[in-house]
């Protein structure tokens, strides 16, 4: 299967949420007017978009409307598949250059952040990367456990400790390892963070400032896993996690498991934080890199036209 029809098929449910509405809303108008856009903003932020996302898209809708003279209200479409391509792009490739480099991942419980992780590792084995795996979710042995079978299957190295050692023992060791044996990528494992704990987003601290005193000239990104189910939730999440870690990018997951896909509008527009990967599936291969314009074409295309 394709990447396109991966992401396509991923897709199907906010597809059929958006795109089935607003092709309802403006089959209802013969003409462009300042009703339609009144209704289709409000359509958008039901459709989880947020408010001052779905704002921002309907002023950029009302200038291409106006630069280009449209006046049929079925091309709207077009226009909004523009838009929000447009709107997605910037900053969702990785900047993994040096050697090694580093990738921290956060999250709360149950977004999928361990499986994310091995999928991670299993993607940059096959683009022939050599990764190291660092178990620093101390708290849950399952979560240790986790990462040694997805190591397996990613032929990567994994350092764990115990449990309840000290995650960023851990990830010292994990350094030491990966500069030892000339690893490309380490990727670290975090426990499960609310974002009101103090405590524990210190420990996040702390982790940091033993990558950067031990790795100080090396590429970090620092992803924060997100369930694209939980909607406007995972946005409140991106804020606390973007105040307190200081992240470089989302990782938005099982997304064919909802209708909400389109909080990815809302995260980058409201917080300016890039989606870097999404999750259309539970296989492997199903963590794909973010494309603003194949998720723009996979929202809006139809199945009766559909190419691989």
């Amino acid at each position: 299967m394709g990447l396109f029809q991966k992401i396509k098929d991923g897709l199907k449910k906010t597809r059929n949420n958006i795109m089935g509405q607003i092709d309802s809303l403006l089959k209802k108008f013969t003409k462009i007017d300042e009703e339609l856009f009144e209704e289709l903003e409000e359509l958008l932020i039901m459709s989880d978009v947020g408010m001052p996302t779905a704002e921002k898209i309907c002023e950029e809708l009302r200038i291409k409307v106006k630069k280009q003279g449209i006046k049929e209200p079925e091309k709207i479409n077009d226009l909004l598949k523009e838009v929000i391509s447009e709107m997605l792009e910037g900053g969702q490739e990785l900047v993994l250059n040096t050697k090694p480099s580093v990738i921290l991942v956060i999250g709360v419980n149950g977004v999928g952040k361990t499986t994310t992780i091995g999928k991670l590792a299993a993607l940059f084995a096959k683009q022939g990367k050599k990764v190291t795996l660092a178990a620093a979710d101390t708290f849950r042995a399952a979560a240790i456990e986790q990462l040694e079978i997805w190591a397996e299957r990613a032929n990567a190295d994994i350092i764990k400790h115990k449990e309840g050692s000290d995650p960023a023992a851990v990830v010292f060791d994990a350094i030491s390892s990966a500069k030892a044996r000339g690893k490309d990528i380490i990727i670290c494992d975090t426990a499960g963070r609310l974002h009101n704990k103090k405590h524990l987003m210190d420990e996040l601290n702390k982790i940091s400032r033993i990558i950067d005193r031990e790795l100080p000239n090396a590429d970090k990104e620092v992803l924060l896993v997100l369930d694209a189910t939980t909607g406007q939730n995972a946005v409140n999440q991106a804020r606390e996690f973007k105040n307190a870690a200081g992240i470089t990018g989302i990782v938005l997951t099982k997304l064919d498991g909802t209708a909400r896909g389109g909080v990815i509008l809302a995260i980058k527009q409201d917080l300016d934080v890039p989606v870097k990967f999404i999750g259309v599936g539970e296989q492997i291969d199903d963590l794909q890199p973010f494309s603003p314009r194949d998720f723009a074409e996979a929202l809006f295309v139809k199945d009766d036209r559909l190419s691989e």
